[in-house]
């Protein structure tokens, strides 16, 4: 993959910013993310045979819930770019709404729930252990931590400031209004006070004590679709219905009148939402048996939500914030009736090319829960909003009331804040407890002579060489190194000696620093002493005959050097740590029957990883984890250090730089991208969600530290996130809903910053209307996420079971509560059709098959990846695209930078799709594969392999010539297009019929029988027995 296309999305090299400080957030109760215990409704209790129960009411099917604290004062951060600064209004000068504006006196409307929550807990409030909701039948307590003091160390906020407002945003350049504001007596008079309406007392302060009232109509839904809609052939569209029949409202009180409709307010064209609005498509129904040919020609797409066109243009990109259903269920009990689950997937710090960026010194905020104002909130009248998840009123700060884009005054509603629903801003000083910590790098290196041996010092020493004038930082970014085989090296670079000196530890059970101050230097003040060891370290070790490791050791002295600052740990290993502490022992079983149903040893052997990376968590230290091997390496043990820091596992079975060059490119490549990506240091994230909803369970690397707030030491573009969610009171006078994602982290430049995504979904009150709005893939990866940890917390064979479990269920809901004329065969609707081949290559996959060929550390590889891989990375390596290259033509093709990319079809994962006359090529998201047929076209192997005949075709060929020829031109251009869609590189392996590599390439199809389960056309055969009891 071409690391250069993901930086210039970023505006090009070293120009991005990143910077730190934290979030107020009191000492909160610590969850188990990914090793909890196991949860008694997870997907569905269901054996694998046997008929569907009746629909459950009562807790959620997917797991236990914890419901978000309500007020919690967490400011949340979010990520800069590069743009130029514009100057808000003149420090004092007030200026209200002119006199002949939009802006119209109505009483003021109620707008939030005077409920008073329980007192906020102390910090002193111990962690409610998961036994007491392990059994499904009580609900957790809400944590309420609003008056909490902050955390020692995590930077937080009060949320005062004076008006000041900067606004930046890509390409553009807003500067001050020309000459001073208007006059008073041009601007006109302030409106005349509102009388208040009666309060209730609040923790907080004082609210209103009347139940929260929408602006819109209430109560109204989708209609259901006609009786027997899905069985009238050929029907494309619904039928029309009169306006007054699609949705039933009420009387809407005078509220404040939206100038820009569809800019930032929810107005009342709500009320026509309808069917017509829907794609009819998405409720076709599919009789899987029949149809074969359910793969769309290119990209699967996500379903669009059925919302307002103004407001849709605006909601959150699906590549940043997708949920699994685009149509919220209204109940609970009507979620458990459709057997999906209910889940969020974020990939909240991805590159993105366009990034609004505001500058102010007071972010508006609700003051009772705390949500960033956003596209979705109501704007009552001039002066006060109304917020779209506690549906609080809030008053509009007046430098508020200058736009920086227009460079007016008296229009809120067009701020960027408000027009943009993934912003960023950077934070005041409020949101930080200490100064901004500098880009800290520590590379930890494995020197044993196994190391030495693959050969990756000299490529990971070569790559920091050729990078290190790219690495995110500034003037204060510090670096330091760290070397271990039985003893502890550590390198004194402080500036003025002439070489680097190595200072050797040999105490690994009380391992100190020799020389504290001078192991991590300033980068550019000690670059030349860098350079020489980097250049020096290969050949120091290359005679060693050391084969003991002592990472735990290692480890321990990393964090102690780093502690104080927080920063980044780079740790390379490549052997099962067998001295010192966090030592090792083989637990693969090389010989383990085929016929065993369950893998063992998929838990950690020790808790001492987990531990230091908690540790290392509360110091801002994440643990960043490459592991070269050809050997076991105990993954699942080892993993912990980054799964809980919020670092990322890399790795590379059976690396060595000679006998395994494609793997040798593939480091290469990584760490280029590795090295010179954004990073943001000392973060967190909460996730907010309308009052009625709340989250329970977190997947990803990270480590929980409240029930909505995500400690992550450190936050990269290429990190994903998922939650699940359930329904705690039904949401019958709500038509919308919204979720607010806040990542707080400081910039490797050393600003504060916070990036905020919104996204808004309709309310639903039919289970059609929840099928259709279903997101097959979103559903997809949380369901293996979900596996992931029953496979831990459980076994295999109950996580294997619960997914298959999971399509027979919503499918026999499907076929029971939705299709009014029942038909044979095995009906889904046309946006789940793809739903039980998913599931089907879940259980082919290297996560979770039952193949005894599939190695240990691959297989707690694979369910790494599941669990903080984001989405559209993850879907590549659950089905892997297959496409017909022999025959590329210009039709159909995309132009890109004056580049023409064919776009073949994707085909069926099925050997019947392979021609021996053809070629073909498919992409697993990590590899390639090239197939030769046996009689393919001499044309296609000289004009694009440069190969006179296929016995021509070497066994290991992992690159494309370079040919002068169009049909080179056409395939070469394809894969890579295919290449840069991802921020990881991809081998391509050239492979025919005599190749090693064959096996792999045919064990991706997941259509075809294997060892491990059945065919697709078997697996549907069993689904409809299941259905049918």
């Amino acid at each position: 993959m071409s690391s250069s296309g993901f930086a210039s999305q970023n505006g090009a090299g070293g120009s991005y910013a990143n910077g730190p400080s934290q979030n107020p957030v009191g000492v909160y109760p610590s969850n188990q993310g990914f090793m909890a215990p196991p949860q008694p409704g997870y997907m569905n209790n269901l054996p694998t045979k046997g008929p569907p129960p009746p629909p459950p009411s009562g807790p959620n099917l997917y797991g236990r819930h914890q419901p978000s604290p309500v007020g919690t004062p967490g400011a949340l951060p979010a990520s800069p770019n590069h743009m130029s600064v514009l100057t808000g209004p003149p420090q004092g000068t007030a200026t209200p709404p002119p006199a002949n504006s939009y802006y119209q006196q109505h009483p003021h409307q109620p707008g939030w729930s005077g409920v008073t929550p329980p007192p906020p807990m102390g910090n002193n409030a111990s962690p409610v252990p998961s036994a007491m909701y392990r059994g499904g039948t009580s609900t957790p307590p809400v944590f309420q931590n609003a008056m909490q003091p902050p955390a020692p160390s995590v930077n937080n906020a009060a949320m005062t400031a004076p008006p000041a407002l900067n606004v930046l945003a890509p390409h553009q350049t807003y500067g001050p209004p020309v000459g001073p504001p208007p006059p008073a007596a041009v601007r006109g008079t302030p409106p005349p006070p509102v009388p208040p309406p009666p309060h209730a007392t609040h923790s907080d302060g004082m609210y209103p004590a009347h139940p929260g009232q929408m602006h819109r109509p209430m109560g109204g839904s989708y209609p259901s679709l006609q009786p027997g809609y899905q069985s009238v052939p050929g029907m494309q569209t619904a039928p029309q219905m009169p306006p007054h029949a699609q949705m039933q409202t009420q009387p809407q009180p005078q509220m404040y009148p939206q100038p820009s409709p569809g800019a930032a307010q929810l107005s009342s064209s709500l009320a026509s939402l309808s069917l017509q609005s829907q794609t009819p498509e998405a409720l076709r129904v599919v009789n899987l048996l029949q149809e074969r040919s359910i793969l769309p020609p290119g990209a699967v797409t996500p379903p669009t939500p059925c919302l307002p066109q103004d407001l849709q243009k605006i909601n959150c990109s699906p590549e940043v914030f997708r949920c699994t259903l685009t149509s919220i269920p209204q109940t609970q009990t009507l979620l458990n009736k459709a057997k999906l689950p209910l889940g969020l997937l974020l990939h909240p710090f991805k590159d993105l090319s366009q990034l609004p960026v505001v500058t102010s010194s007071n972010i508006v905020r609700c003051r009772s829960c705390r949500t960033y104002i956003n596209p979705f909130v109501t704007f009552v009248d001039a002066r006060r909003w109304k917020c779209n998840l506690c549906h609080r009123v809030n008053d509009v700060p007046e430098e508020f009331m200058y736009n920086p884009v227009s460079r007016s005054y008296g229009a809120p509603h067009k701020r960027p804040e408000v027009q943009n629903a993934t912003i960023e801003f950077i934070a005041p000083s409020e949101y930080m407890l200490r100064p901004p910590q500098p880009a800290m790098y520590l590379y930890i290196l494995d020197v044993s002579h196994n190391a030495v041996e693959t050969g990756y010092l000299d490529v990971v020493c070569q790559s920091l060489l050729d990078n290190l004038d790219s690495l995110p930082g500034d003037a204060r970014t510090k670096i330091g190194f760290i070397t271990f085989d039985s003893t502890i090296h550590f390198y004194n670079l402080q500036e003025g000696l002439s070489q680097p000196q190595m200072l050797i530890v040999s105490d690994i059970d009380d391992v100190f620093l020799p020389t504290p101050d001078s192991l991590l230097v300033n980068l550019n003040e000690c670059k030349e002493l860098v350079q020489d060891l980097l250049s020096s370290l290969p050949q120091m070790f290359s005679k060693t005959m050391e084969t003991q490791s002592a990472l735990g050791p290692a480890l321990q002295a990393a964090f102690k050097l780093l502690s104080p600052t927080g920063g980044r740990m780079s740790v390379f290993q490549t052997q099962l740590p067998t001295v010192g502490i966090g030592a090792l022992k083989p637990r693969e079983e090389p010989n383990q029957k085929t016929a065993t149903k369950d893998v063992q040893h998929l838990s950690p052997a020790t808790d001492f990883y987990k531990k230091l990376a908690l540790d290392c968590s509360g110091q801002h230290v994440a643990v960043d984890l490459f592991l070269l091997s050809a050997q076991y390496c105990d993954l699942s043990s080892l993993g912990c250090i980054s799964r809980y820091s919020a670092g990322s596992v890399y790795f590379y079975p059976s690396y060595h730089k000679q006998h395994n060059p494609s793997q040798t490119e593939r480091l290469q490549k990584d760490l280029k991208r590795y090295l010179t990506r954004k990073i943001g240091f000392e973060a967190v994230m909460r996730i907010r969600c309308t009052k009625g909803l709340s989250i329970h369970t977190f997947h990803g690397n990270f480590f929980v530290r409240s029930t909505d707030l995500l400690s992550l030491a450190n936050v990269n573009p290429d990190a994903g996130f998922a939650v699940q969610m359930s329904i705690d009171e039904n949401l019958l006078d709500l038509q919308v809903v919204s979720f607010q994602a806040a990542l707080l982290y400081t910039s490797s430049k050393g600003e504060r910053r916070i990036r905020v995504h919104t996204l808004c979904l309709p309310v639903v009150n039919s289970l059609s209307d929840i099928f259709a709005g279903a997101d097959v893939q979103a559903i997809t990866a949380l369901l293996a996420s979900m596996a992931v940890d029953r496979s831990v917390t459980a076994s295999l064979s109950d996580a294997r079971d619960a997914l298959i479990n999971a399509a027979i269920d919503s499918l026999a809901s499907y076929r029971t509560s939705v299709l009014s004329i029942q038909q044979p065969g095995l009906l889904a609707p046309a946006c789940l059709r793809l739903f039980p081949l998913y599931v089907l290559a879940l259980l082919k996959h290297k996560a979770f098959r039952t193949s005894a060929s599939t190695r240990l550390d691959e297989r707690v590889f694979a369910m790494c990846q599941f669990k903080y891989q984001p989405l559209a990375y993850l879907m590549m390596m659950v089905h892997p695209g297959l496409y017909r290259v022999d025959d590329l033509t210009d039709e159909g093709a995309l132009n890109i930078n004056d580049r023409t990319i064919p776009q073949p079809r994707a085909l069926q994962l099925s050997v019947e799709k392979l021609s021996r006359d053809a070629a073909f090529l498919m992409d697993c998201g990590t590899v390639m594969y090239l197939w030769i047929g046996r009689n393919c076209s001499p044309v296609f192997l000289t004009q694009v392999l440069g190969l006179e005949s296929y016995a021509a075709v070497p066994l290991h060929m992992t690159q494309l010539p370079e040919l002068d020829t169009a049909e080179s031109a056409r395939l070469r251009a394809f894969v890579d297009w295919l290449r840069e869609r991802r921020p990881f590189h991809t081998i391509l392996h050239v492979i025919r019929d005599e190749s090693p590599l064959k096996p792999e390439f045919l064990q991706n199809m997941i259509e075809d029988l294997s060892e491990s389960a059945l065919s697709y056309y078997e697996f549907l055969l069993h689904l409809q027995q299941q259905i049918s009891k």
